[in-house]
C-alpha cells in the first residue's frame, strides 16, 4: 500500500490525486496493523537492489562519486521516534547489511556502543556510507536525548540536508522543536518522514497539522505548484488542458527547488519497523535534498579549490588512536599528507583515510570535496577546528577574505573570517566529584578524562581548589552516568562518583563600589597597584561580565594592562560569595587604575580580582537556579497524580494539550527538583508516561528556597 507514495512523487498521472486524504491514510494505518514483519530468519537477499547472490556490496565501488551524486544527510528526531530503526532499514534495503538490526535486540549497526545497546538509545552520532541508485549517501544517525544535544549540533553543522522523523501518533514533540531550531540555524533543507503509521493512535492529519502549527513549516504532501513560480507557469501554460501530461521530471525538479529554498518540507509516511515506506524515503533523499555543490558556502571563494575542511567529531580508538571526522568543503585529502590546523596554529600529518561504516571502517586512497570521512594520525585536532593544506594557503585565503571584507566595509579580523563556524557548547548543569580507586591511578583517570573531553566538548573537567578533587561537569544525569560507565569499560578504571550537584549561578541585586591596593616587593622589585571599580546588576542576561572603562582611566595605562585587567575580572567572576558558583548578569566599570612602574601583569590581575571579590561580598547576593522546560505525555487516567507530583516539585504548569488519547503537560520545573524523576514517573503511571527535559534559563530563587539551600550547603540542616 505505502509503495504507492513513491508513485505520487514520480508519476504524472497521479498529480490530480496527490493530496493524501483521511480515507487513504486510514487505509494505510489499518493495513499496517495487519502486517507482520515478513523477513524470515533464512532471508533471501537476491532481490535486494545491487546485490549479486549473497555478497554484501563493496564500499570500494563508491569511493569517488561525482559531487552532484553525493548526499550528506542526518536523521534527526525526538527520542523514540524511530531514527535508528529507520537507519537500519535504509542500510538493509540499500544492500549494506544482511539482516535487519533491532533496537530492542541490541544488534543495530549505528548504535554500536555497549551503553547504547543496553539502553536502546542513541548516545553518539554514527556515520554510515552507502549508495542508492547511483547516489553516494553519507548518513548520520543523531541522538534524540536532550543530554546529547551537542552531538546533534555538531553533526548538523556539516550536513547538506536532513530527514526529520516523527512518531505519527505524537507529531511534533519537545526535542523535535530543539533539533528543528538547530537545523534552521544552519539553514538545512529537510524532508519529513511520519513513522510508526501502524501504531495505535497514529494520525497522518494530526502529525501534518502539528508540523504546520508547531514548527511553522509548510508541509508539502508531494503536491507543489503554488510554491514554485516556474512549475506554476508550466502547469497553467503548456499543460493547462491536461495536468496528467506534466512530465515527472518537471514535478521532481520543482519539489527539489522548493525544498532547497526551505519554502516547504516534503512529507512521506510509513513504518520503518514493518519495512514500509523506506524505499520512497530513500528516493526522496536523492531527488529532493541538495548535493554539496547546491549549498552556498561564502568562504569557498577564498580557497580557490585548495583544501578547506572542518573537523566535527573526535573518537578515540584503542588501536588507531584519535579518529577525526572531517567534512571537506573544497580541495582533496590524501593519506601521508600534511595539513594545517588554523585554530591550533599547528601542522599535522594524516596517516590514513577511512570511510565510516558505523564501527567498521574501510581504507580509501583519497577524499574529494563534498565528502565525509575519518582521518587517522591527527594528535592535536579537536572538534570545531578548521583544516587547510598549509599555513601559506591559510595566509593566501586570508588575503582574499581581507579584500572581500574591504569591499563590504567589514571589520572582522582575517583569522575570524577564515575559521569555519564551530559549534556553540552549552554550559553544564550538573557536576560531581570523581575519584580513582587509588592515588596511583590518578594519572590514568586524567588521561581518560582528557580523551573523553576531546571527544565530547560538552563535558567539562576542573580541579576543586579547596579540596584538590577532580570535578566532572555535564549536561544531565544520563550524560554523567554514561561518562562514568565509559571510563570503566573503555579505560578499565573503577572510579567513584560523589553526589550529583546542580550547577547554580550567582548575581547581585544592587550596585557597589570597592577599592583595593596590592603592594608587594619580590626580590628587588616593588609591585604596586591601586584599583577602584563598580559592580552593578544588568537587566539583560549575560554569562560573562560586561566590562566598561570610565573616561578617567587613561588610554596609555589601558594599552599595556587591558589583558591583565580582563583576566582578573573573569577570574573573580568564576566564584561567587554564596556558593562559589559562577557570577553572571553583572557589569563592571573600572573607575581608577594606578600602576607603579615595573609592576607585573600578574599582580595587576590579582589586585583587580581581589577588588571584585570585595565588591561582591558587599552587595546583596542572589542565587540563580537552572529552570527546565518539561513536557510530560501521560494518559488521562494518570494526569492527576502527575500534576500533584509536579506541584510538590515547584513546577509551573503552562498548558495541558490533548494529543489523541493522551494529555501533554507543558511547564517549567527547577532542575534541582527533577533529579531521579524518571523512576518516580514510572511508578506513578505504571510505566505508561514519557517525559522530555530541556534547559530553559536561569532564574532567581525565592528567599525561602535560597535560605534552605545555603543552610544545607553549610551543613546547618
Amino acid at each position: 500500500m505505502l509503495s504507492n507514495l513513491r508513485i505520487f512523487a514520480v508519476n504524472p498521472r497521479k498529480i490530480s490525486s496527490l493530496h493524501i486524504n483521511n480515507m487513504y491514510c486510514s487505509r494505510i494505518t489499518s493495513s499496517l496493523k495487519r502486517i507482520k514483519t515478513h523477513v524470515p530468519l533464512g532471508r533471501n537477499y537476491s532481490s535486494l537492489p545491487g546485490l549479486i547472490g549473497n555478497d554484501i556490496k563493496s564500499l570500494h565501488s563508491i569511493i569517488s562519486p561525482p559531487v552532484a551524486k553525493i548526499r550528506n544527510i542526518g536523521i534527526m528526531a525526538h527520542i523514540d521516534a524511530g531514527k535508528t530503526t529507520t537507519t537500519e532499514r535504509i542500510l538493509y534495503y540499500s544492500g549494506y547489511t544482511r539482516s535487519l538490526g533491532d533496537v530492542d535486540d541490541g544488534d543495530t549497526v549505528t548504535d554500536f556502543m555497549a551503553q547504547e545497546r543496553e539502553r536502546g538509545i542513541t548516545i553518539q552520532s554514527a556515520a554510515v556510507t552507502f549508495d542508492w541508485k547511483g547516489y553516494r549517501v553519507n548518513l548520520i544517525d543523531t541522538p534524540g536525548h536532550v543530554d546529547f544535544t551537542l552531538e546533534v549540533e555538531r553533526c548538523l553543522r556539516v550536513l547538506d540536508g536532513a530527514v526529520a522523523v516523527f512518531d505519527a501518533s505524537a507529531g511534533v514533540e519537545a526535542q523535535t522543536l530543539t533539533v528543528w531550531r538547530q537545523a534552521d540555524k544552519h539553514q538545512i533543507p529537510r524532508i519529513c518522514f511520519l513513522n510508526k503509521m501502524d501504531k495505535t493512535g497514529a494520525s497522518f492529519n494530526y502529525a501534518v497539522e502539528s508540523i504546520r502549527e508547531k514548527l511553522k513549516a509548510k508541509p508539502l504532501l508531494l503536491q507543489v505548484a503554488d510554491l514554485d513560480d516556474e512549475f506554476a507557469d508550466l502547469v497553467l501554460g503548456e499543460f493547462s488542458e491536461n495536468f496528467d501530461l506534466v512530465p515527472a521530471e518537471k514535478l521532481q525538479t520543482a519539489i527539489h527547488r522548493v525544498t532547497l529554498a526551505r519554502m516547504a518540507v516534503p512529507v512521506l509516511c510509513g513504518s520503518a519497523l514493518k519495512n514500509k515506506g523506506v524505499q520512497p524515503l530513500l528516493d526522496a533523499v536523492t531527488m529532493y535534498l541538495p548535493s554539496p555543490e547546491e549549498r552556498n558556502y561564502e568562504f569557498l571563494q577564498w580557497y580557490k579549490d585548495d583544501l578547506c575542511a572542518l573537523a566535527f567529531k573526535v573518537l578515540h580508538d584503542k588501536q588507531r588512536g584519535p579518529l577525526v571526522f572531517m567534512r571537506i568543503y573544497s580541495g582533496m585529502i590524501k593519506p601521508q599528507s600534511a595539513i594545517h590546523n588554523i585554530n591550533g596554529n599547528c601542522t599535522e600529518r594524516i596517516s590514513r583515510l577511512l570511510l565510516p561504516f558505523a564501527d567498521q571502517h574501510v581504507e580509501i586512497p583519497s577524499l574529494t570535496a563534498g565528502n565525509i570521512a575519518l582521518t587517522v594520525g591527527l594528535k592535536h585536532t579537536a572538534t570545531g577546528d578548521t583544516i587547510v593544506s598549509s599555513k601559506s594557503s591559510a595566509l593566501a585565503a586570508a588575503r582574499r577574505a581581507g579584500r572581500e571584507g574591504e569591499k563590504k566595509h567589514e571589520q572582522n579580523s582575517e583569522a575570524e573570517r577564515l575559521l569555519l563556524a564551530g559549534v556553540e557548547i552549552p554550559e553544564p548543569v550538573f557536576f560531581c566529584t570523581i575519584e580513582p580507586p587509588s592515588v596511583a591511578k590518578q594519572p590514568d583517570l586524567d588521561h581518560a578524562l582528557k580523551c573523553l573531553q576531546r571527544e565530547d566538548p560538552s563535558l567539562k573537567v576542573k580541579l576543586d581548589p579547596d579540596s584538590g578533587q577532580t570535578v566532572l561537569c555535564g549536561m544531565g544525569e544520563l550524560h554523567i552516568e554514561i561518562i562514568h560507565d565509559r571510563i570503566k569499560r573503555e579505560y578499565g578504571l573503577e572510579t567513584y562518583l560523589g553526589p550529583l550537584q546542580v550547577a547554580y549561578r550567582e548575581t547581585i541585586l544592587n550596585p557597589v563600589r570597592a577599592t583595593d591596593t596590592l603592594d608587594r616587593t619580590l626580590g628587588d622589585k616593588r609591585h604596586l597597584v591601586t584599583v577602584e571599580l563598580e559592580v552593578k546588576p544588568m537587566e539583560t542576561s549575560s554569562v560573562t561580565p560586561v566590562i566598561e572603562y570610565a573616561e578617567s582611566v587613561s588610554e596609555d595605562i589601558l594599552k599595556g594592562s587591558r589583558e591583565a585587567i580582563e583576566n582578573g575580572i573573569h577570574s573573580a567572576c568564576l566564584q561567587g560569595p554564596l556558593l562559589g558558583s559562577p557570577v553572571q548578569d553583572v557589569a563592571i566599570t573600572l573607575h581608577s587604575l594606578i600602576i607603579h612602574p615595573g609592576t607585573s601583569s600578574t599582580m595587576i590581575s590579582a589586585c583587580v580580582s581581589r577588588c571584585i571579590q570585595k565588591a561582591l561580598k558587599k552587595a546583596d547576593n542572589q542565587v540563580l537556579e537552572p529552570l527546565m522546560n518539561l513536557e510530560v505525555t501521560v494518559t488521562r487516567d494518570y494526569l492527576s497524580p502527575v500534576l500533584a507530583d509536579l506541584a510538590q516539585r515547584r513546577g509551573n504548569i503552562q498548558e495541558i494539550q490533548t494529543r489523541q488519547d493522551n494529555r501533554v503537560v507543558i511547564g517549567f520545573v527547577p532542575l534541582a527538583e527533577i533529579m531521579g524523576y524518571s523512576t518516580v514517573l514510572r511508578t506513578l503511571t505504571s510505566g505508561s508516561a514519557t517525559f522530555a527535559l530541556e534547559l530553559s534559563n536561569y532564574q532567581a530563587m525565592n528567599p525561602q528556597d535560597q535560605s534552605t539551600l545555603l543552610s544545607r550547603r553549610s551543613g546547618l540542616t
